[in-house]
């Protein structure tokens, strides 16, 4: 499948067949091409939760308005986020560029970030929506479906899965083996009210 393909027939959907696992090859390739995603100065501050035990699931689906496809899916991603990863170390994120590039990138960040807490958090959202498109896509090219996912007491699954004080939870992402068709598509607005030439008026 190309991505063409990848991007025309990604659904969301809704209903898995819960009793479909994935392979751990699976599991790793999909998560590597994950960690392909871009990410601003390439701090790579995506962190990607595995909701695997099964009590977890339930709990998660308890706190997500009891949506089937948190406990059904093959797999749960729940995409988090270091807040605070700019200033975590940030030379091994160019540790193999070229000196000159370390010397110009590595200070940038501090400066980029530093004492910005909103510019964190909207990077921190911006790097897991790519990721999570870059999973989804991915998902559909080795033959499973996904579902992004916004519809959960996100305090409440932050306890659950212990996050750090300094991560954000952004959303879910379920992937698995479909169990029914996605509903028609709702209806595309058209191009040229979405496609903006140069400036709105």
């Amino acid at each position: 499948m190309n991505v063409t393909q990848a991007i025309e027939t990604r659904r969301s959907i809704k209903g898995f067949d819960p009793r479909h696992h994935m392979q751990e090859s699976e599991i790793e390739r999909l998560m590597s091409l994950a960690l392909l995603s871009p990410t601003a100065f390439n701090i790579q501050n995506w962190r990607f939760v595995l909701a695997r035990d099964p009590e977890l699931r339930q709990q998660l689906r308890a706190v997500a308005w009891d949506q089937a496809q948190v406990t059904d899916a093959s797999l749960l991603v729940i995409l988090t986020a270091d807040l605070k990863s700019w200033e975590k170390e940030p030379g091994r994120y160019w540790k193999d560029a070229p000196q000159p590039v370390r010397d110009f990138l590595v200070p940038a960040i501090g400066q980029y970030y530093s004492g910005r807490e909103q510019v964190q958090r909207d990077e921190a959202m911006r790097s897991c929506g790519m990721a999570a498109t870059t999973l989804m896509l991915a998902a559909k090219e080795m033959g499973y479906d996904s579902c992004p996912m916004d519809g959960f007491d996100f305090d409440a699954v932050g306890k659950l899965i212990n996050l750090p004080e300094d991560h954000v939870v952004a959303m879910f992402v379920a992937i698995g083996k479909k169990a029914r068709e996605a509903w028609p598509r709702g209806g595309q607005l058209p191009m040229n009210e979405v496609v903006v030439e140069n400036r709105f008026r």
